[in-house]
């Protein structure tokens, strides 16, 4: 395997792509590719800059650490739903396409295979299968749901860069098979609010119920599975 390597990572996949037949996804496939390009051409990433590995329902873009972050969330944030709805336009009913992405950074490697593979990149994986970023994307009227890592928040979000609206950003716990994950989402959190817990979790304590001097004891104990990195990444179907 290779040594690791620092980029920023975008994550873009495809609503509801399994229920599209052969002939829709090879055209979905296309028009995702070409949203993706013209997305970092329009924000001046150069193609030279960029790495990428096919999901079938989804693309992920590795980018070089020489371009800022901010510039690559500006363009998510603003051009790709621009990109989005053009192509939307022209398309019939039946191939249009709504899309959930994740911004994140961190260190990836190439493995034997020629797969990218890294906790990291599976801790981005995670965040864009989440039910609560799937809900997000079905209860807002726009075409993308977006929602950044931790470090992105913490290393770029919040500081309120031009063009990267942080008070738009809420923070929200995302369910995984592997425990709870921190992410912020860019828009309103869905009505079904935060994620439920984890297989193996701990399920909520029930209500307490008052004893005869009126008082409520404490909240019953419990633990909670934390996350865990390593292995290959992937993406469920969507």
């Amino acid at each position: 395997m290779n040594d690791p390597v620092n980029r920023t990572m975008l994550l873009v996949d495809i609503e509801k792509f399994s229920d599209r037949d052969d002939v829709e996804q090879a055209f979905l496939r296309r028009m995702l590719y070409d949203v993706v390009d013209r997305t970092m051409e329009r924000a001046g990433i150069d193609e030279t800059l960029r790495l990428r590995a096919d999901q079938g329902d989804s693309v992920m873009e590795f980018i070089d650490p020489n371009v800022p972050v901010p510039q690559v969330l500006r363009s998510v944030i603003s051009e790709l739903p621009a990109q989005l709805k053009a192509v939307n336009r022209m398309a019939s009913r039946g191939a249009q396409m709504r899309l959930r992405t994740v911004v994140a950074s961190g260190f990836i490697a190439l493995d034997e295979r020629g797969v990218w593979v890294g906790g990291d990149l599976n801790h981005a994986c995670r965040l864009l299968d989440a039910d609560l970023l799937r809900a997000a994307l079905r209860e807002r009227p726009g075409d993308v749901a977006l929602c950044v890592s931790q470090s992105v928040w913490t290393g770029i979000v919040r500081h309120h860069h031009l063009g990267i609206p942080a008070e738009e950003f809420h923070e929200v716990t995302l369910a995984s098979k592997n425990g709870p994950l921190p992410a912020w989402l860019l828009g309103p959190v869905p009505a079904s609010g935060q994620a439920a817990p984890s297989p193996g979790a701990a399920g909520p304590a029930p209500t307490p119920v008052p004893d005869a001097s009126g008082e409520r004891p404490g909240p019953a104990g419990g633990t909670e599975a934390g996350p865990s990195g390593g292995g290959s990444a992937s993406t469920s179907t969507s």
